[in-house]
């Protein structure tokens, strides 16, 4: 690998499948309400009563949706007989779960103590100023949200940011532009 690019690292097989799959049908934009609830129903009537139903329904809604709208999380509630306070404690508890639409790109800056030393915190707020938003926010093209993590498990490589599937090591504030221009011009479709 180039000396003077940060080095890239595909994730495992079976986070990019459930992130294709949401990514395939995030856009509610290309769906009516009606339809993912349709399709969201069809797999509440397959899960309900099964133990343990609630984590891989709210993941296969946010697969649905793209994220998890209050409209969605009412039903699952309903439907598997759980107060809306338990489903959402647990959307809230898990950081794989959003409950605001998410950019077409999550990129997601390592905070993790090897990282924080290693400069994470100027590489986030080198991403914050390029992208002009906030942890937690999406860019108003829809292009890409913003997220914080605690570790990605390359801490001899930090700091490490981490773009849809691709974990990016070594990353330098200085750099973010041109890791993100990468994005923007079509990497990861």
């Amino acid at each position: 690998m180039n000396k003077k690019s940060p080095d890239v690292v595909r994730a495992s097989s079976n986070e990019s499948k459930g992130s294709s799959a949401a990514k395939d049908a995030c856009c509610a934009d290309k769906a009516s309400e009606a339809e993912l609830l349709a399709r969201l129903d069809e797999v509440l009537d397959e899960y309900k009563g099964k133990a343990g139903a609630l984590i891989p329904v709210l993941q296969m809604a946010q697969g649905i949706f793209g994220y998890l709208p209050e409209i969605a999380l009412k039903r699952i509630s309903l439907s598997l007989n759980k107060s809306f306070s338990e489903v959402a404690g647990v959307v809230g508890f898990y950081s794989f779960f959003s409950t605001s639409p998410r950019g077409k790109h999550l990129i997601r800056v390592c905070l993790g103590t090897a990282c924080y030393v290693r400069g994470g915190k100027r590489v986030l707020e080198a991403l914050k100023d390029e992208l002009e938003i906030d942890v937690g926010q999406t860019t108003p093209d829809g292009n890409f949200s913003l997220e914080v993590a605690r570790c990605f498990g390359a801490c001899g490589l930090a700091p490490t940011i981490m773009i849809d599937n691709d974990v990016i090591q070594r990353v330098k504030a200085a750099k973010i532009r041109t890791i993100v221009d990468q994005y923007r011009n079509g990497k990861g479709e």
